[in-house]
């Protein structure tokens, strides 16, 4: 199958759920998870574009305009992704379905993708480097397509795990690259964005960061921040969530499934550091 027959097959799987699910999923019924498939994607050339952004802080609705990725506005309350578009829904009433497959595709990523976040000098070359491109859950509980970059050497495991979350359906806010931000941590951070590689110091250490060798990812990090030593958060909105455990969507907790998720292929979570939390982070090898 071709990358492009990839992307239309993937895109018309997302539409035709967000259709069948207007017309004729209202029950509350949940939905088995998505069986989990250990093998790696291969590698082949990418045919996506970023997910869609969220809706602006003036409304959560589903048909709201779309906030353009470069200029992100502020986190709202009660964020709620843009779901892809759909088509008109069928006149005959279709019988109940579940969501489309979890779906990935890894490849190697160009260089101008990474204006930002990768310079000269940084720990790995960017041939080293693959973009994921895959469903997720947005906070609307609709799937969105989403990217992140990591390390090929951790490429499998990120496909495992996000396989699962989608599966639970666990919501993800935003999963798009720094670069949208250009690569800035602060303003990726204060969007409540998913991602993964930047070539970056550790927070208050001149040593890189597991990121600028894309072997860690933070996960909506609004929901899960970053707590000093003195319980402050550098976030505003991120605030209500410094204390654990939290009982709130996307919010990661001591020994969840999240948790655990990450943890059987080696991942340590920066959310069982002792001094600062990192709830968000998760990373191969630690640091």
């Amino acid at each position: 199958m071709t990358s492009s027959m990839f992307g239309t097959r993937l895109r018309a799987a997302v539409v035709m759920t967000a259709c069948l699910a207007a017309a004729a999923c209202g029950t509350s019924d949940p939905v088995p998870p998505a069986a989990e498939d250990p093998a790696r994607d291969s590698v082949r050339p990418s045919a996506f574009s970023p997910s869609p952004s969220p809706p602006s802080p003036s409304s959560s609705a589903p048909s709201s305009p779309a906030v353009s990725p470069t200029s992100p506005s502020p986190l709202p309350p009660s964020a709620s992704p843009t779901a892809v578009p759909s088509s008109p829904a069928p006149a005959a009433t279709p019988s109940p379905a579940g969501p489309p497959e979890f779906s990935a595709e890894v490849t190697r990523i160009a260089r101008e993708r990474l204006k930002h976040s990768w310079r000269s000098g940084c720990p790995v070359p960017v041939r080293d480097l693959r973009l994921v491109t895959m469903t997720y859950w947005g906070f609307d509980g609709r799937p969105h397509i989403g990217e992140l970059v990591v390390h090929e050497d951790v490429a499998g495991d990120v496909v495992t795990v996000f396989r699962r979350l989608y599966g639970w359906r666990w919501p993800i806010y935003r999963m798009e690259l720094v670069d949208v931000y250009k690569g800035d941590d602060f303003d990726s951070i204060d969007a409540g964005n998913t991602s993964a590689f930047n070539c970056r110091p550790a927070t208050g250490s001149s040593s890189w960061s597991q990121h600028a060798y894309g072997r860690a990812i933070d996960i909506n990090p609004r929901e899960n921040p970053y707590v000093s030593s003195d319980g402050s958060v550098a976030h505003r909105n991120a605030r209500k969530f410094a204390e654990r455990p939290v009982r709130s969507p996307g919010v990661i907790n001591p020994g969840d499934r999240v948790v655990r998720a990450f943890e059987r292929l080696g991942w340590e979570w920066g959310g069982y550091w002792s001094g600062i939390k990192d709830y968000q982070h998760f990373s191969k090898g630690g640091g």
